[in-house]
């Protein structure tokens, strides 16, 4: 059985600028096919506007306020929201409150630096 605590697990910055603690993935255990982390953005910040052409991710907010963009979409998001990102769709997320905001990012197959295609670089 493979337990990770996330204070044991050091964070690291994503290509799309969040800070992330990467609890289960194929780089810290037997997990092969997902990937499970946790991020943080800083009241004020956001992820730079990307896509995943082959991840699907799941959001789910932990604690703190956010502003969801899929696509030309925007909505509120806070503690108990779960997002659906199907792979190529456009997305960003920016801390709306005044505390970090922290949620559960799941991706399947798991995260990888090459699968982020970043909007700001395609123009």
């Amino acid at each position: 059985m493979e337990i990770t605590h996330r204070n044991h697990v050091t964070p690291f910055t994503t290509k799309d600028g969040s800070e992330i603690r990467e609890l289960l993935a194929h780089r810290n255990s037997c997990i092969r096919n997902q990937s499970l982390a946790e991020a943080t953005i800083p009241a004020g910040g956001a992820t730079v506007e990307h896509y995943h052409p082959k991840t699907e991710e799941i959001y789910y907010i932990l604690s703190g306020t956010g502003q969801m963009k899929r696509e030309d979409t925007f909505q509120a998001v806070g503690p108990g929201d779960a997002i659906a990102i199907p792979p190529g769709t456009r997305h960003m997320i920016s801390n709306t409150g005044e505390i970090p905001l922290r949620l559960l990012c799941c991706c399947a197959p798991g995260y990888e630096h090459e699968d982020t295609v970043l909007i700001e670089a395609e123009s």
